[in-house]
């Protein structure tokens, strides 16, 4: 059954006053409900700036009114524009001003996905549509409100990065003049130092069904296509070399070849041969720009991969499967979903169980292992307070499979099962 059009109440101007001696008018039409309407003519575009006040209470239209034309006189002698960009096109022009900064090297191009998803959040709340002269400096006062009501798992870690990247671009539009104010006013966020940085991680019972799950993961008789089998094996030495090299994610699916240099065999305290990796990691392919050479454990992972593919040219990525171009994140994602699954990990979203957890779990050996901190986060690049505030937390899971667990751990975090 069609709806009935609705009839228009009419457009008819009525209650007309005037503000600032004639520079604006507030007025009523029957469409509007009643409710006060503001307009100003704006001489530097010829055209007429017009919203609702959204008050029918004549006092309280003509003082917003008065605010509103001061508001407006001031953009037009500081010559800023009134009927300027949308969100949306503000959005699409500081991607485009940070993308020169992933070609310049200042950033990783993870973080600018990371900037793109942060920004489509704010345009979903505000609408992309919205002119950057309908805002103010506390439109998003709560926007973390807001955002749990669209993500209810969303943590407030989570909000307070994303308001610092709003609050960026917002800085970016105000020196180019299309905005009038510097920042945005955000509800303060309380968070608790417990709740910094606090990851999800695998305890050692799921690790070693992780690596008997691989297994049979890479076997031929569960894989006998061919190219799908080369992935499989590909993604099993892309799990031992991040645990045991605790590179971020970014850092390890952008090494090439030309980063890995050299090898070298060192027996333990328990005179077990144990191969190391001297490797690389660039400072534009790093979270924190910064240019680290380390050794690590799991060097036969390293030379079992390389054996296997034909692409081992300098400039050749290790994990790709033609030596120029990353893994598909589709696929990446499907070999996860896999593997959580073989282990019987079926709640790896809500524990945040990511590949970026295989790097917890090998900083998180080396805590309990009782390896120098400042050492351990030279190795892994990152901050003294950061392992502290991230990795001496392990969960209480953890650490009561570690004291029923029999097995020794070396000096060096790695273990020898009893």
């Amino acid at each position: 059954m069609s709806r009935k059009p609705r009839k228009s109440k009419g457009n008819i101007k009525h209650s007309i006053h005037s503000v600032m001696d004639g520079t604006a008018q507030i007025f009523k039409v029957p469409q509007s409900g009643d409710v006060y309407q503001f307009r100003m003519y704006i001489s530097t575009d010829k055209k007429h700036y017009r919203i609702s006040l959204k008050t029918r209470d004549l006092e309280s239209a003509l003082s917003k009114a008065r605010d509103k034309a001061l508001e407006l006189s001031a953009y037009v002698r500081n010559d800023i524009k009134i009927f300027g960009m949308t969100l949306d096109e503000l959005i699409s022009e500081y991607i485009d001003y940070r993308h020169n900064d992933v070609v310049n090297g200042d950033i990783v191009k993870e973080r600018l996905g990371t900037i793109k998803s942060q920004l489509k959040n704010m345009a979903n709340i505000k609408g992309e549509d919205i002119k950057l002269a309908e805002l103010d400096r506390d439109c998003m006062f709560d926007y973390a409100q807001e955002r749990k009501l669209q993500s209810p798992t969303v943590v407030d870690v989570t909000i307070r990065n994303e308001q610092a990247t709003i609050n960026a671009m917002i800085q970016y539009a105000y020196r180019k003049g299309n905005i009038h104010f510097e920042k945005l006013n955000f509800k303060k966020i309380r968070i608790r130092k417990d709740d910094i940085g606090v990851r999800d991680t695998f305890t050692l019972e799921e690790y070693d069904r992780l690596i008997l799950a691989m297994r049979s993961y890479v076997a031929k008789k569960n894989c006998p296509d061919d190219d799908e089998r080369f992935e499989r094996l590909m993604i099993r030495d892309y799990v031992l070399i991040s645990s045991n090299t605790y590179l971020r994610v970014g850092e390890a699916r952008q090494l090439t070849w030309g980063d890995i240099d050299g090898y070298e065999i060192h027996t333990d305290e328990n005179e077990r041969n144990i191969q190391l990796i001297l490797f690389t990691v660039r400072a534009e392919t790093s979270k924190v720009r910064t240019t680290r050479k380390m050794f690590a454990r799991g060097a036969e992972y390293f030379i079992r991969l390389k054996k296997r593919t034909e692409f081992t040219e300098p400039t050749h990525l290790l994990f790709s499967l033609n030596g120029l171009v990353p893994l598909d994140a589709r696929k990446w994602q499907k070999h996860w979903v896999n593997l959580m699954s073989d282990i019987g990990i079926h709640n790896h979203k809500e524990r945040k169980l990511t590949w970026y957890s295989l790097r917890h779990f090998g900083i998180t050996m080396r805590v309990i292992a009782g390896v120098n901190l400042i050492d351990l986060s030279k190795l892994a690049g990152t901050s003294v307070s950061h392992i502290e505030n991230t990795y001496l937390k392990y969960s209480e899971a953890q650490s009561r499979t570690a004291a029923l667990k029999n097995f020794i751990i070396n000096k060096d975090g790695t273990i020898l099962e009893l």
